[in-house]
């Protein structure tokens, strides 16, 4: 999964950029609301993890305006909002929800709550409220980042797991190439590079059988009855 950090604080940022990544997302980082809106207008995120107190205005005008379908964002207006900020206040954290944040964390905060708040969020897009994937005989625990199939521990890289809960997010479906690097990984991959065939041809030996599917011409497809 594909996220979005926009916070002003540079030691903060990172700090939350490598615990997410350490999690196994892929992660870009805007500074202020500008170069939010510029992230959003090209790049399709899952989740957008927002400070309110911005160097160029405040998280509550750009949830506002996403939600408003005033800026444009790729992937659409649902985006998943997760407010970061030191405010508070009761009436600050219904302003938040009423402009449209799917959640609200107050800081400080430890990792581990926000690693949760994260995946409470992104199951929203499964329609299930568990954190464990089953499809076939293959089993994902997302919280645990855990795999197996047919009882079996499989050992992936971050970007394996990543690939293999998009595909299980989506059973079934033919998922593009394009697709799994807009949401596997961060801004800085090379759209014109082999890593989601070379990431998906190491993930499906691991698997073993036919599992992944290749659709020639249109992507992969995470077989149901795998």
């Amino acid at each position: 999964m594909r996220l979005l950090v926009v916070e002003d604080e540079e030691d903060l940022a990172e700090a939350v950029r490598l615990g997410l990544v350490r999690a196994g997302y892929a992660v870009d980082v805007a500074g202020d609301a500008a170069q939010a809106y510029d992230r959003l207008a090209v790049n399709a995120y899952d989740l957008m993890l927002l400070d309110i107190n911005l160097p160029d205005g405040d998280g509550f005008d750009v949830c506002h305006a996403i939600r408003r379908g005033e800026v444009p964002v790729e992937g659409g207006s649902d985006l998943r909002v997760l407010m970061l900020t030191a405010r508070g206040a009761l009436h600050d954290r219904v302003r938040g929800l009423d402009e449209g944040a799917d959640d609200y964390l107050v800081k400080p905060f430890a990792l581990a709550e926000l690693l949760a708040r994260v995946r409470a969020l992104l199951r929203r897009d499964t329609g299930g409220g568990t954190v464990v994937l089953t499809v076939g005989d293959v089993r994902l625990d997302v919280a645990r980042h855990e795999a197996s199939v047919s009882g079996d521990a499989l050992h992936l890289t971050p970007k394996e797991f990543g690939v293999l809960e998009y595909l299980m997010t989506r059973p079934g479906h033919v998922v593009s190439a394009e697709e799994l690097l807009e949401h596997v990984w961060d801004e800085n991959a090379d759209p014109f590079t082999q890593t989601v065939r070379v990431t998906v041809g190491t993930l499906r030996r691991k698997l073993g059988g036919d599992s992944i599917e290749t659709v020639v011409g249109r992507g992969y497809r995470l077989r149901e009855e795998a």
